[in-house]
Parts: structure tokens; C-alpha cells; sequence
């Protein structure tokens, strides 16, 4: 068994238009996969703790991944995954999950935007300015090399500045700071909200224009659009399904159906678009079998799986 944390994997450098790949290919694979419905279990002051198993039959993996939210720890958010040899039952290895939870994140959030947003150069709207926001738009930037984005970013604790900092050599980005939720929603084409904690509505309906795409990573804030858009994606039905308006959504279809052209995703310019691809184990564990390949002949031999003792930045 190898025992594998976070600067390893870091170390790697895995280009961030593989991750994309990598997203891609376990989506081709979800039919054949198990993937069961989290487990989450929700404490006082937004904290929580999620475990997520996953079977990819091709890998010949399991894996399941615990993912934990303690809003004083830092960082706040921490994980850690099992990977397991389906043919033996054998734990192939123990990993620190961090890098992983981020990147996939990221990573399917960049193929949403690049899968059903209505223009290319338009007006893509980021709040929460953490570590998934900043991998959505690394992912994003590696697969659209020469599209021109206009960034509005939400002003909170500075974080906008700091987010405009690490992408200060992107020549093809220029940056829009803005005070309020009306301002970030009004006229965007794209919507990406990572905010982890939001118990309230981001915008009235009337500002959400023809054509936007809503990406919200957590879900949180958008509940009133899940009445009036056209079409609604997630990431997988069994997580879905208890949505407060479920039963009323316009339109919904898992987000692997477009990949595998199964249904069709955006038709026109004007349908207004929302996708709840909110995370699911598969990605998860994906990412950790292509890891592991990487790092299997590696020397390992530590006792325990260390986190960052710093909030550590993408």
C-alpha cells in the first residue's frame, strides 16, 4: 500500500488541460460505473463531512473519498481517499485528496462553461474567489488558449485582488471589480459561483439574461432560477433528485448524457442554462487511479497523510 500526500501529487504538475481530459474520459464512463449517492453529514456552523465511494469496473478500482468542512480550520476545507484494487479487494493506496477535490472541481466546471455557453468572448462572472474558482479558470484558459474573457469578479476581504494577481500574465483576460450581486449578475453571459456557504438568493430573476449559463459549484443561491430556466444539468441524478424544484424543472439531463451525445445541450443562444455539477465520486477517484499510476513506483514511506498546515493557493 502507498501512502501518498499532497505535495507529491502537487509535484507532478499535472497540466491543467489534462484534468479536463481526465473529467471527459470518467464521464464517457459513468454507466459502467457504481456510484451511490453521498453520504453527508451536516453539523451546526456549516460544518460537514461527505463520503463518497465510487466502482470504475475498467479501472478495475473502488475508491471512496471523505471530504470535511470546518469554516475555523485551515484550510477549511480537507479530504482524503481510499483506493482500492477491485480484483483483490487489496487497499492500493492511502491519499491526501486535496489537490484532487480542487482540480476536478475546476476541471468539470471548465468543460461545462466550454460545453454550453452561448458565446465564447463574453462576460464570465466569478464569486467566491478560493482555490475553485481559480482552478475552474486555469482549467477554462488551457482549453480556450485564444478566447478573449472579460472577468467580473465580486468584491469580498480583498479576495479580488489577490485573484487578479494570479492572473496577471494571462494576456488574453482583463478584470472587472463590482460591489454588489445585481452588478456581477446583470449582463453576464456565464455565471460561476464557488461559494461554499450562502443562504440566501444571489439575484431577482429579471437579471439573468437570455443566453447566461449558471455554473454553481455549491449550489447555493440559485434556487429561483431552477423555476423559470429551460434546461437544467447535474452531475447525476441521485443527487438531484431531493432538490426542493425538482419536480418542477423545465428540463433536466445528466451532464454525461451530452457528452456521450445522448441528449442534446445547448440548441440555441437564448436558452438560459443551469448545471449542478456538484461533485461526484467518480472524478474523485479517477483522478486518483491516474495519480497513482504516476506515483506507484515511487519510494513511499510515511505515517501519516499530511494537508497543508497553511491555506495553500492553485
Amino acid at each position: 500500500m502507498k501512502i501518498i500526500d499532497f505535495q507529491a501529487i502537487k509535484e507532478l504538475s499535472i497540466p491543467y488541460s489534462q484534468c479536463v481530459k481526465w473529467v471527459e474520459e470518467a464521464l464517457k464512463i459513468k454507466k459502467e460505473s457504481q456510484l451511490p449517492a453521498k453520504i453527508s453529514l451536516k453539523l451546526e456552523k456549516n460544518i460537514f463531512f461527505n463520503t463518497m465511494p465510487c466502482y470504475i469496473p475498467s479501472l478495475n478500482k473502488i475508491g471512496v473519498k471523505l471530504v470535511s468542512r470546518y469554516p475555523e480550520r485551515i484550510p477549511s476545507l480537507i479530504s482524503d481517499l481510499l483506493l482500492i484494487d477491485s480484483d483483490t479487494g487489496h487497499l492500493t493506496a492511502m491519499m491526501n485528496a486535496d489537490w484532487i477535490t480542487a482540480m476536478r472541481t475546476g476541471a468539470v466546471a471548465a468543460l461545462t462553461i466550454s460545453t454550453l455557453q452561448s458565446v465564447k468572448e463574453g462576460v464570465y462572472s466569478f464569486v467566491g474567489l478560493g482555490n475553485t474558482a481559480r482552478a475552474t479558470l486555469l482549467c477554462l484558459l488551457s482549453i480556450q488558449p485564444e478566447i478573449n474573457h472579460h472577468i467580473r469578479l465580486l468584491s469580498y476581504k480583498k479576495q479580488e485582488e489577490n485573484f487578479i494577481e494570479r492572473f496577471k500574465d494571462y494576456k488574453n483576460l482583463s478584470f472587472e471589480i463590482v460591489e454588489t450581486n445585481d452588478e456581477l449578475i446583470n449582463d453576464a453571459d456565464v455565471v460561476v459561483s464557488c461559494v461554499t456557504a450562502y443562504d440566501k438568493i444571489f439575484a431577482g430573476d429579471e437579471l439573468f439574461k437570455k443566453g447566461v449559463l449558471i455554473v454553481p459549484v455549491h449550489t447555493r443561491g440559485f434556487q429561483n432560477c431552477d423555476l423559470f430556466f429551460d434546461k437544467i444539468y447535474g452531475d447525476d441524478y441521485e443527487h438531484i433528485k431531493d432538490f426542493k424544484y425538482f419536480n418542477q424543472f423545465k428540463y433536466f439531463a445528466e451532464f454525461s448524457d451530452i457528452i456521450l451525445g445522448i441528449v442534446d445541450g445547448r440548441t440555441n443562444k437564448y436558452e438560459r442554462i443551469i448545471a449542478y455539477n456538484i461533485g461526484i465520486a467518480l472524478h474523485d477517484v479517477y483522478f486518483a487511479s491516474m495519480l497513482y499510476e504516476f506515483l506507484k513506483d515511487n519510494d513511499f514511506c510515511k505515517i501519516n497523510i499530511e494537508h497543508p498546515y497553511e491555506k495553500y493557493w492553485i
